[in-house]
């Protein structure tokens, strides 16, 4: 039986990318219902989306079950810095799915929080591009430093150490004393007027009171498999999926899916879909 939630609040997948856990976030999308499904950012790789039209069948099958989700309820979409090809969509409407810069949510118990992705408070990102891109190769290095090391630790029997979580932490903890990240969002949502803010971006899932305003991230499909979710009485709750041991390396295959079929290079195939 699927576990009933208000709403859910998903961040950083990074579909297109081979470190996205797509079987681990289409088993949580399966076994979820919601009224409403917010995509806080980084659903897809924009390069990666643009030049491939061979993506693994698990990855095909999240936005089978994003679509899903839009025929039982709302789904809103804020793109982040690494789905920025989907900004061209901002708003428009498919269906019950909407793609929009921000939003704002207002929970049971009344509190209105402001959800987007972040990326435009991140001083990393807005500085430079080569910052940007020397950030991501930093990051793709950790990872592969995550998977050779976890795989010695597996052979000498030890458990699963997230090295490059770890390591990530520790990079991101010092660009957010640089740029104030959090509280930059907690300036943004008091301009909103909101109670709190709900974001992505960092990759470090996180609910906890900054003075009077609610932060919420929602994690990410890379490490922490993780999502926020609400429940009725208004309350917010981190989900994880603990049993994640290492990235998946599937095959590409040619795109095939159940419904709607379609065999255009992602952005164009993605919102053929959802315009069914």
């Amino acid at each position: 039986m699927k576990t009933f939630y208000r709403s859910v609040f998903i961040s950083d997948t990074h579909l297109g990318s081979r470190w996205c856990q797509a079987q681990k976030l289409v088993s949580f999308l399966k076994n979820v219902r919601c009224e409403r499904l917010y995509l806080v950012g980084d659903l897809l790789e924009s390069k990666k989306a643009m030049k491939t039209s061979s993506w693994s069948s698990s990855q095909i099958e999240v936005f089978n079950q994003i679509h899903l989700k839009s025929l039982e309820g709302r789904v809103v979409y804020v793109p982040g810095n690494h789905d920025y090809c989907m900004r061209d969509f901002i708003g428009r409407q498919f269906g019950n799915l909407e793609v929009q810069p921000h939003a704002v949510h207002r929970t049971a118990d009344g509190k209105r929080m402001l959800v987007l992705h972040g990326d435009q408070f991140d001083k990393a990102v807005s500085l430079s591009p080569w910052v940007t891109r020397l950030g991501d190769l930093a990051y793709n290095g950790a990872l592969w430093l995550n998977l050779w090391v976890n795989k010695l630790r597996h052979w000498l029997g030890m458990s699963y150490w997230p090295i490059s979580q770890f390591l990530k932490h520790e990079v991101k903890t010092f660009i957010q004393m640089l740029s104030a990240f959090e509280k930059l969002l907690q300036r943004e949502a008091k301009r909103h007027r909101c109670d709190g803010v709900i974001c992505g971006h960092i990759h470090r899932p996180a609910i906890n009171h900054m003075g009077d305003v609610l932060y919420v991230n929602c994690g990410d499909w890379v490490e922490s498999c993780s999502a926020v979710v609400e429940h009725e009485d208004g309350s917010f709750e981190i989900l994880y999926r603990r049993d994640v041991k290492k990235p998946s390396f599937e095959a590409k295959a040619p795109f095939k899916v159940t419904y709607p079929a379609f065999s255009e290079p992602i952005p164009l195939g993605l919102v053929s879909m959802l315009a069914e």
